[in-house]
């Protein structure tokens, strides 16, 4: 039996509190895109914005471009053909642990689709969590008709307040990968709410040498392959695994690129020890069960490369974080075809034809991919994710016949 009331000492509210809960409950949902959530978000990114601080952090300043009203109305043009679509009513969402800035995106989704949201914010202490969490209380504390909409909590591992939550929720937001997945699903949800689950994935990228070589702009290049990778300690799904050569002339460029990338990582990567000895565990763990695996010389323990000679989806399990790179030599894209299996999220690319991407997935047609961006995008939200179109997965649909339109009318 699911539990209807949570143990309030297990719940911190970083925004709201449980007043805002009762009154979601009884919160008409909103059509999607609203001028309401719109105006909100806008007013939230012109206070990130503004604070110096924020400044610091480029995913806070990268979320607060994301939210601003014209860039929100561009996003409203892939929706203008839905006839009635408001949204299902309360979403809840689990962040992930290891992405400071993800349960805003989250949040920002579950309030164009036109609901109430209960974020579960990371576990992991983040200054950027901090800094969006007050922007919105300064712009709830200006204009409250928000504040039954967002609320932000945090408590540990508690199945009574999943199992409060699950069961008053609509929709259930899952990021947290498969162990985290597994555990909300102990906490039922109403037999007409839906889930949507981001599942442990992970990403390749692949750079055509010649292109490289040819590139102007090496340094900017490295900087992007440093902000997809490094800045989430190569934790995100969005974070390349395996970069995958193509060109005659790899050699040459791979020794160029990790090089210039080396420079930048030594100048703004903190390495603590305990990475280093992970990405040692993972490489011994990958030369004792990866056929043809082998390590190449490194000049420190920033940047781990391991040659392979082959592509298979075995190697998947011995990969590593923190600057941990599997490499490999294609003469075809379709060479690829072997590891993109269903846990495949993002492939990033430099210097490769958009129409030799999209050859290869009309031809081989694999199980896994949803997106395919340029190096140096990789974190850039979008709101269809993993397949997923957030704000059709959120909201519903009403039907209305032609027949009944015209007695309307």
């Amino acid at each position: 039996m699911i539990p209807m009331q949570r143990n309030s000492n297990t719940v911190t509210y970083a925004v709201g509190t449980e007043t805002c809960i009762d009154k979601m409950k009884k919160q008409a949902a909103l059509p999607i895109f609203s001028d309401e959530a719109c105006d909100f978000l806008d007013a939230v990114s012109k206070k990130l914005l503004q604070m110096p601080e924020a400044k610091e952090y480029a995913d806070v300043i990268t979320f607060a471009f994301w939210g601003r009203k014209a860039s929100l109305q561009q996003l409203k043009r892939n929706y203008i053909n839905d006839e009635i679509r408001i949204g299902r009513g309360i979403v809840f969402h689990i962040s992930p642990s290891n992405v400071a800035v993800n349960f805003a995106y989250s949040l920002a989704a579950g309030l164009l689709a036109g609901n109430a949201n209960i974020v579960r914010l990371p576990s992991k202490a983040f200054r950027q969590v901090d800094l969006i969490c007050k922007a919105i209380n300064e712009v709830l504390a200006d204009s409250c008709y928000m504040e039954s909409y967002v609320c932000l909590v945090r408590y540990g591992h508690s199945k009574d307040t999943n199992d409060y939550f699950s069961s008053i929720c609509d929709t259930r937001v899952v990021w947290g990968g498969d162990h985290t997945i597994r555990t909300l699903r102990e906490s039922l949800i109403k037999p007409r709410a839906n889930e949507i689950t981001f599942a442990d994935r992970f990403s390749i990228a692949i750079i055509d040498a010649d292109a490289y070589l040819a590139c102007e702009e090496k340094s900017k290049l490295a900087l992007d392959f440093y902000n997809d990778t490094y800045l989430n300690d190569q934790n995100a799904c969005t974070s390349p695994s395996i970069v995958v050569w193509l060109g005659e002339q790899s050699e040459v460029a791979k020794m160029q690129f990790w090089r210039t990338l080396h420079e930048i990582v030594k100048e703004r990567y903190s390495l603590q020890a305990v990475q280093a000895v992970d990405k040692l565990t993972a490489l011994c763990l990958l030369g004792e069960n990866g056929e043809g695996a082998k390590a190449l010389t490194r000049e420190d323990n920033y940047i781990f490369r391991v040659k392979l000679e082959g592509l298979q989806e075995e190697l998947l399990k011995y990969r590593g974080n923190s600057g941990f790179f599997m490499e490999y030599i294609a003469s075809d894209i379709a060479e690829i075809t072997p590891i993109c299996i269903n846990q495949c999220q993002t492939i990033s690319y430099y210097g490769v034809e958009q129409k030799k991407l999209e050859k290869f997935l009309l031809e081989c047609r694999p199980l896994g991919i949803d997106r395919i961006v340029p190096i140096g995008t990789t974190l850039n939200f979008s709101l269809v994710w993993d397949g997923y179109d957030l704000i059709r997965s959120m909201s519903r649909q009403i039907s209305v016949l032609p027949e009944v339109v015209k007695k309307i009318q």
